[in-house]
């Protein structure tokens, strides 16, 4: 290794160390206590049957900084917008609204989404250089109601219960820079175990598309998300065998994903009827519980978003 690519490691590591020493003496901040706490047994555990649960990690699990570019289209230049004011207006860019005059630009390296994705030329402190690590490291600085999102309960729960999770989002990362994110959590004291990941799908990244059968790399990132929920369902049969007492349950925030989930969730319960499937809306600041039946959809307000919880 070059001296330079030495020196770049120590650089982010010290920058890494900073940031979790900032964490545990700065007065703000409430670690989340699991000393005492006891672990819960699966809802339907004496049935045989498991909890699994799928989480959307931006606006979901955490609010990071990441921004979205959008491109001016006569002149080109860039104008940033946050990943909750894109789930909002993404549909209307370049047709109406405050965005008709810009456009989404999709290369990876300088489009809109490059705060997403890898930076290819980075082979050395891969879990420090990352935009995605770099966002929750700036997270973990500010104060936790800031950075929590509505579903990190229900992400805790299952971390610290070591349900089975897959962590399905539209990010093109590596799997394993998403997971090193989560290692920055865990290192920061928020989270007391590694999650026991049955699957992780950042469903931009090309690899991850290929496996989910975008061999031409063309499919929307709704339905990407779909193909991602399917194969985790079957690879949960696959890894705990079948049985008709497990649950499934999925949080997203993004509106137009929800349509799309809930058509996958209806075409799996007609495929396992025993079964059941639950998703969770974040979008605003009401949530919405849909359970998912023989016979359509039953759809309630959730009051406190720990009412998640009872699902599992």
């Amino acid at each position: 290794m070059s001296r330079s690519a030495l020196t770049e490691r120590a650089k982010s590591s010290t920058k890494w160390a900073m940031a979790l020493k900032a964490r545990s003496t700065n007065s703000k901040f409430q670690m989340e206590l699991s000393i005492t706490r006891p672990r819960e047994p699966d809802r339907n555990h004496l049935l045989g049957g498991r909890s699994f649960y799928f989480f959307d990690f931006d606006d979901n699990v955490a609010f990071l900084s990441t921004r979205i570019f959008l491109f001016h289209k006569k002149t080109g230049q860039e104008f940033s917008v946050s990943t909750a004011d894109f789930a909002r207006y993404g549909k209307k860019v370049g047709v109406a609204g405050p965005f008709k005059d810009y456009e989404v630009r999709y290369d990876d390296a300088t489009g809109s989404f490059r705060r997403f994705r890898d930076i290819s030329d980075v082979d050395i402190a891969r879990a420090l250089r990352q935009p995605f690590v770099e966002d929750v490291l700036d997270a973990l600085s500010g104060e936790d109601l800031r950075w929590k999102g509505p579903s990190w309960g229900s992400f805790f729960h299952a971390a610290y219960n070591q349900r089975p999770l897959s962590v399905i989002t539209a990010r093109g990362h590596h799997p394993e820079t998403i997971k090193n994110g989560i290692n920055a959590i865990i290192e920061s004291g928020h989270l007391p175990v590694i999650p026991n990941y049955l699957a992780i799908f950042p469903v931009s990244h090309p690899e991850t598309r290929f496996f989910l059968g975008d061999e031409k790399q063309s499919l929307s990132v709704a339905r990407l998300k779909q193909l991602a929920i399917r194969q985790s369902v079957e690879l949960a049969f696959k890894t705990y065998g079948f049985n008709p007492h497990h649950r499934f349950g999925m949080s997203d925030d993004d509106p137009h994903n929800i349509e799309l989930i809930l058509e996958e969730m209806r075409a799996l319960k007609t495929d396992y009827p025993e079964v059941s499937f639950f998703l969770i809306e974040t979008h605003g600041d009401s949530h919405v519980k849909y359970e998912v039946l023989k016979g359509g959809v039953e759809r309630h307000s959730l009051e406190r978003s720990l009412e998640q919880l009872q699902l599992f």
